[in-house]
């Protein structure tokens, strides 16, 4: 798909949304960001794009950085772990503070390692686990976290024969070990079936079918985007109405209008704590307030929030929040140890707590289960955080 004859320069797709047009680096503060804007993984790049040029716009209203509007600059990996490499690289040699991105787990690792000794790099995966201390950080609840949330939800409806059906991506990978060490850790849930196929299969019907005839309650489905769809595709085929669970990289407003003719009925999401919840429940005041302002920015450009838009939003607001406290030339080691003292930083996803929980600031109670309302166009919460029953009115 990728032609590596060209050079990583000709590979760079640079956005710089929500700052008016000063040339690159002279009158704005720049942050680079890695993204798949193109190839399979363009659903959640596009995402985040959309989110940090909306926050950047919040940001500048507010003085941006150090008196420089701030500007995120947008370099398209193509879904490649290769040219996600051949970018980091470049930028690399800017010598810079911070990056985001990628926004999935095979680009995030492929560039990791550049990162050894800085500068930082803010994951934007929730399925990355970095190493405390390190230079790199993950975004929003864990996948861990999140699953944690969705298997006390099978349990509490009675579901303990439990499935798995992964793609053999690096999403899928993670996924699969996670799932299962969760699944095997506890005392009543079993897992009775384990499935894998290849993202480019044309059909899982064979895969699902065994599934099937295992006598599954519930399953887990480690796939992220048209590999998603293909899961889904086989249900409906086979008449399935057994309750799925997919990963929150498949949270998209876009994704599921898409895929709205062939979306199991039963279907639930794993979630962080950003969609909204009005009427049934009320978080920390000061995580209200966060959310309620992205809200607000995001509707100003008729979008709403899922799990691309905010996954991005408090790894950029925390970004912004250290390079304000310590000044625009900041270096790596500055960044990262400031990020690994906040204690107490409210975002659109909890209070953040990097002393405790410090390669991501989140724990347990960050994560989750909603399903999506086709009428409304919403993500309808099922449990509070943590996956213990929702008492609705």
């Amino acid at each position: 798909m990728t032609n590596f004859g060209y050079t990583a320069l000709s590979l760079v797709l640079v956005l710089a949304l929500g700052v008016p047009g000063p040339a690159r680096g002279a009158d704005s503060f720049d942050i680079n960001v890695i993204l798949p804007l193109t190839g399979g993984g363009a659903f959640v790049g596009n995402g985040h794009r959309q989110s940090l040029s909306t926050l950047a716009e919040v940001v500048n209203k507010e003085g941006g950085i150090g008196g420089k509007p701030v500007r995120f600059v947008f370099h398209d990996d193509q879904t490649n772990p290769q040219v996600a490499v051949q970018l980091a690289t470049d930028i690399l040699a800017e010598k810079p503070a911070v990056i985001l991105g990628s926004g999935l787990v095979a680009m995030c690792r492929a560039i990791a390692p550049l990162m050894k000794a800085g500068p930082v790099e803010y994951c934007l995966s929730p399925a990355v686990n970095p190493e405390p201390g390190s230079f790199i950080f993950s975004s929003s609840s864990s996948a861990d976290d999140q699953t944690i949330a969705v298997l006390n939800y099978f349990r509490m409806n009675g579901w303990t024969k439990i499935a798995e059906i992964n793609n053999t991506d690096a999403t899928g990978q993670a996924n699969e070990k996670s799932n299962t060490a969760l699944i095997e850790a506890s005392k009543d849930l079993k897992l009775v079936d384990l499935q894998h196929f290849n993202p480019t299969d044309i059909s899982v019907t064979a895969q699902m079918t065994n599934i099937e005839a295992s006598g599954a309650q519930a399953i887990l489905a480690g796939a992220t985007g048209t590999p998603a769809a293909g899961v889904f595709k086989a249900m409906i085929q086979l008449g399935m109405d057994t309750p799925i669970e997919v990963s929150s990289g498949n949270q998209s407003f876009a994704q599921m209008e898409q895929w709205h003719d062939f979306l199991p009925k039963r279907m639930v999401l794993s979630s962080a704590l950003f969609p909204e919840h009005d009427g049934l429940l009320k978080l920390d005041p000061r995580v209200e307030k966060a959310q309620h302002d992205m809200y607000a920015a995001l509707a100003a450009h008729g979008l709403k929030a899922d799990n691309m838009e905010a996954t991005s939003w408090d790894a950029g607001l925390i970004v912004v929040g250290a390079l304000r406290a310590l000044g625009p030339s900041a270096t790596a080691v500055e960044v990262r140890d400031y990020i690994l003292n906040l204690t107490d930083f409210p975002g659109i996803d909890g209070l953040y707590n990097f002393k405790k929980y410090p390669a991501r600031g989140l724990g347990p109670d960050s994560g989750t289960v909603v399903r999506y309302d086709g009428a409304t166009k919403s993500w309808v919460w099922l449990t509070l955080p943590g996956g213990a029953p929702l008492k609705t009115p």
